[in-house]
Order: structure tokens, then C-alpha cells, then sequence
């Protein structure tokens, strides 16, 4: 099944959300159901009068246990089996899915909002499906963020597919929209890697570049929590000893989520500051190294100059690292982001995309311009600003919080 189809499947088919029935209504015509589901609060308090104010007060200190006569429907004793064998298999598990699920609808909350009021606003118009549709729908795909040439392939696309499905009503061709943009984007990510990758015996090193300005540091103090939380025995490396004020950004993380920094002073030689991070991770059993590197993109010739010499470091004292060098995107800059990861992309080999801030943003839709056109993979986004809000980059949670309202919606 392909991911458009498992996002119909999870919306209804388009159908869930089409013409919203009243709670009367929905009660009326099922009111078996709307009883086992949602007990009103006259069966949840049965004889309020009846009890004492110190009654009442022991009740509610106690209600975390469910009380036999609340119940509306004491079900029999098979039906308790039932409900037993489905509430037992992997709670944990269930939960945890419906949390990531619930970060990423919040996390893309402004973006699907943005997208589906650009769509929106395209099929407002739309009286047929012609030339001028289609050129209306490249600069809606355009301002979207989606990226020049994924606009083009998708318009494209459509002028066949809108004739051979036969779209005529406007829900019909959002649907064909939306299906070609996530056909489009599981291709493209048809062999892609979105996992991080560790070291197999000694340390890890993680090589953090990107522009200042993009969330990097605080990227790197996230993560460092999380895997001191899990843990792991993790140390930081602040390389970017020419900016003002970067080293002690980096001390400062250090602190609040209790992990050493190796440091130098300002205007420090880079190279010098990792070698001492990498021998101080072999000699002291590190299980993982982060390190921060400068951002300044407008002299590619140094940077380039200066990532290589970082990196030869790091080759010559462990030779598998590093193990990822992951680039630090803002995802408000939009389509700035995708023009930063292509002149990154000449500087050094990326192995992936932290892309930030994306709970901040209309321009979700660069995460499709991200994967089509520059072949990248997004391994980290920041979903808010909890500590815990830079999470793991699931494919799936992302189509369905970005698309979701389109489908549904209906």
C-alpha cells in the first residue's frame, strides 16, 4: 500500500471530516455506542446529593481508580475478556506512536495551515482544468516551498493524470494534487537514509556545519541531553572559535544538560580543538563526540579549507569518522534553505539534514524541495522548543501532518 493510500485509509478516505454532524445527531442515531464510549457526567456522578462534601472531596482524591457502580454497562464476563485481551498488547508501544503523531501535527500545525490555504486559494478559481490551472498551480507549488522543480514535475504529471481520473470537482483534484505530491516524494525516498549511524567499537562523532543563525548549537545541546539521558557518556567539542560568543553558547549548553565541553579561546585553530576532543573520547571511553564548526558561507574557500582540515583530524585518529555530518537548516528561511544545503553540499560531504524551527513555519514544504531535488536526507527535526522537541525525522508523520487536513477536510 503506498503512503497516499494509507493516508486515505487513516482519513477516511476523504470522507471523515466531509459534512461534520452534530454530537445530537451522531448520538441519536447510535446511542449504544455513544454509551460505552463517552459516559456522560450524569452516569459518572450518579447521586451527587446523596454524598457529603468530605465524601466528595475523599472521591476525587481517589478517582484515578474507576469505582464498579460508576460503570454505565457492566459488560459480562466474555466481554471482559475482550476488553482485557485489547487493551493488553503493547501500551507503551501505542502510546509512544500516538505522541510522535501528536508532535508532528502540532510541530506542523502553521505549515499545513499555509499549504492547504494555498491550494485553497488555487482551487477558489477553478472553473476547468487548462493551461492556465497549471500555471497557476507551479507558482502555488513554487510559493509552497515545494521547489522549482518539484512544481514543474508535478504539474507535469497532473495535466495526464487530472484527464485520466476523470477530476472534476475541486475535493477530485486536491486529492489528485496531493497523490502526486506524496507519489512523488515516497519515490524520491524510495532508498533514502534516514536513520543516524554509530560507531561499531569506540567513539562516535557527530559533525555539525551550517550557517550561524540556524539553530546548530542549540541542535547540538538537544542532542547531547537526549543521549546523556539515555545514558550514554557524551562529550562537545566548540570549534567555532570565530564567532563571538559561540564557545561560550556551547559552554553554556554544557552546564544545563551536564555535559564537558573541550574548548580553546577565541580565534583558536579549529583543528586544534577537535584533535583534543577526539584523543580526550578515545583515551576516556566516549560513547558519543559532537562537534560545532563556524558557518561562514560567504568565504567558501575558507570554510572549505577549514571543514577538511577538521575532518582529515578526525579521519586520522579514528578512521570510520566521522560518522555523520549532518547540516543545520532553518526551516523558516524557506527556499534559502535548499540554495544553503547546495553550497554545503560543495563544501562537504553531507550525510544529512537537521532541519530546525519547523514548528515555527508556514514552509514545511521544503522538507519535498529537501528530498527531490537535492537527494539529501532529513534525519532531525525540531518540532518546538522543549528540550525533547528535536525528534528522529519519520517519513510517514510528516506526509500525514502536512497533508492531513486536505484529505480529511473534505
Amino acid at each position: 500500500m503506498g503512503l497516499f493510500d494509507k493516508l486515505k485509509r487513516a482519513f477516511g478516505g476523504g470522507q471523515a471530516e466531509a459534512k461534520p454532524e452534530s454530537e445530537e445527531k451522531v448520538a441519536a442515531e447510535n446511542p449504544a455506542q455513544q454509551a460505552e464510549t463517552e459516559p456522560t457526567p450524569a452516569a459518572v456522578e450518579p447521586a451527587p446529593k446523596e454524598k457529603t462534601e468530605a465524601d466528595q472531596a475523599e472521591v476525587n482524591q481517589e478517582n484515578v481508580e474507576p469505582e464498579p457502580e460508576v460503570e454505565v454497562a457492566a459488560p459480562t464476563p466474555a466481554e471482559s475478556v475482550e476488553v482485557e485481551e485489547k487493551v493488553a498488547p503493547k501500551p507503551a508501544q501505542e502510546v509512544a506512536a500516538n505522541e510522535e503523531t501528536k508532535r508532528y501535527e502540532r510541530g506542523l500545525a502553521k505549515s499545513r495551515k499555509g499549504f492547504g490555504a494555498k491550494i485553497n486559494a488555487l482551487l477558489a478559481n477553478f472553473r476547468s482544468v487548462d493551461e492556465d490551472f497549471f500555471e497557476e498551480l507551479e507558482e502555488t507549488l513554487i510559493e509552497a516551498d515545494v521547489g522549482f522543480e518539484t512544481a514543474m514535475k508535478i504539474s507535469d504529471q497532473l495535466r495526464d493524470e487530472v484527464k485520466f481520473q476523470n477530476a472534476k470537482k475541486k475535493a477530485d483534484v486536491s486529492d489528485v494534487i496531493v497523490e502526486k505530491l506524496v507519489d512523488l516524494y515516497e519515490a524520491e525516498g524510495e532508498n533514502e537514509d534516514n536513520q543516524l549511524h554509530f560507531a561499531t567499537q569506540g567513539p562516535t562523532v557527530f559533525l555539525f556545519v551550517g550557517v550561524n543563525g540556524v539553530g546548530k548549537t542549540t541542535t547540538i545541546g538537544k542532542l547531547a541531553h537526549r543521549y546523556q539521558a539515555a545514558g550514554k557518556k557524551v562529550l562537545m567539542a566548540a570549534a567555532d572559535t570565530f564567532r563571538a560568543g559561540a564557545i561560550e553558547q556551547l559552554v553554556e549548553w554544557g552546564k544545563r544538560v551536564d555535559v564537558e565541553v573541550v574548548r580553546k579561546p577565541e580565534k583558536s585553530d579549529p583543528a586544534a580543538v577537535v584533535f583534543e576532543a577526539v584523543k580526550k573520547a578515545k583515551e576516556e571511553d566516549y560513547d558519543l563526540l559532537l562537534v560545532d564548526t563556524a558557518g561562514r558561507l560567504q568565504n567558501k574557500v575558507n570554510l572549505m579549507n577549514e571543514l577538511e582540515k577538521i575532518q582529515r583530524v578526525i579521519t586520522r585518529e579514528l578512521p570510520d569518522a566521522p560518522h555523520e555530518v549532518l547540516l543545520a537548516l532553518d526551516a523558516t528561511t524557506g527556499q534559502n534553505a535548499l540554495t544553503q544545503a547546495k553550497q554545503f553540499g560543495e563544501v562537504t560531504k553531507v550525510s544529512g539534514i537537521v532541519l530546525t524551527k519547523l514548528d515555527g513555519t508556514a514552509r514545511g514544504g521544503i522538507v519535498l524541495a529537501i528530498r527531490n531535488e537535492l537527494h539529501l536526507p532529513v534525519k532531525l527535526v525540531g518540532l518546538g522548543e522543549q528540550m525533547d522537541d528535536l525528534r528522529d525525522f519519520n517519513p510517514e508523520e510528516f506526509v500525514y501532518g502536512l497533508f492531513k487536513d486536505l484529505i480529511a477536510q473534505r
